[in-house]
């Protein structure tokens, strides 16, 4: 959760869901004995259905050009999507992935809240503005809303929420809480990248090293390094004793993220 986007972008999946229109209604054909009845179609294009339907277009298309690092464009489409519907959250969500890219934090906030307000029952946007809550300095309040988040979230897709929630527990020194969501978090999905990175915290802070050394192995197994996990990896193995390990933690962090090496030998930052 060091950058903000990173985690409040687990939403990808789910931005075009709330701005979807229903298609036209078709009827199935009827048979009678053996004459064949033509289908009837009935058409909804009235105003409102082309609205809905140039909303979920803009969006998508925002979606499509805030993927391709055109924040610019991403935003004109969603500003237009709220001209066609002030209420499409969707659009605010795009809003609040735009600023957060380029560094407009509070700008970022208030959109992602925008979003949870207008759908109190959508579990991905309350995550989204907790995880917002939790990586700017509010822990308290974000843990609110997650729980929020998890209330409302299917089993199937409550861990992304689980995760930010026991992250957040950590950064506000609740360990026990912490723990135990990012176990729940492990359960629904054992390679879940934020939750093994967060366990391996923890457990290198209470002493614990080798649980730290093995969930710091899991998460890097999950999904590709970044540097705070290869940080991490050294010291966990300095802690432990074992120079050559660490020197190839060392290696890697010198070679994937030479920016996050701040002195002259190539150690990381402590």
């Amino acid at each position: 959760m060091r950058r903000p986007d990173r985690l409040l972008f687990l939403l990808c999946g789910a931005l075009l869901v709330a701005g979807c229109a229903r298609p036209a209604t078709v009827k199935s054909p009827k048979i009678r004995g053996t004459e064949r009845v033509a289908p009837v179609y009935r058409l909804e294009d009235g105003e409102a259905t082309k609205r809905r339907v140039q909303v979920r277009d803009a969006i998508g298309l925002a979606t499509q050009r805030l993927t391709a690092g055109d924040l610019a464009e991403a935003e004109k489409l969603a500003r237009k999507a709220l001209r066609l519907d002030p209420s499409a959250v969707d659009a605010y969500t795009v809003l609040g992935a735009v600023e957060s890219r380029r560094g407009n934090l509070e700008a970022a906030g208030t959109h992602y809240r925008k979003a949870a307000e207008l759908a109190p029952g959508n579990g991905d946007v309350l995550n989204n503005y907790g995880a917002w809550l939790c990586a700017n300095g509010y822990p308290a309040e974000a843990l609110v809303w997650l729980d929020r988040a998890m209330a409302v979230t299917a089993a199937g897709s409550r861990a992304s929420a689980l995760a930010n929630a026991g992250s957040c527990a950590l950064r506000s020194g609740q360990l026990e809480r912490a723990e135990q969501d990012l176990r729940k978090a492990l359960e629904l999905d054992p390679v879940h990248p934020a939750a093994l990175a967060q366990m391996a915290v923890l457990s290198f802070e209470q002493g614990r090293l080798l649980q730290a050394r093995a969930f710091a192995e899991r998460r890097l197994a999950a999904a590709p390094a970044d540097a705070s996990v290869l940080q991490l990896a050294v010291r966990i193995e300095q802690g432990l004793g074992d120079r050559v390990a660490a020197s190839r933690y060392q290696q890697r962090l010198r070679a994937e993220f030479p920016e996050a090496v701040t002195d002259k030998t190539g150690e990381d930052p402590q």
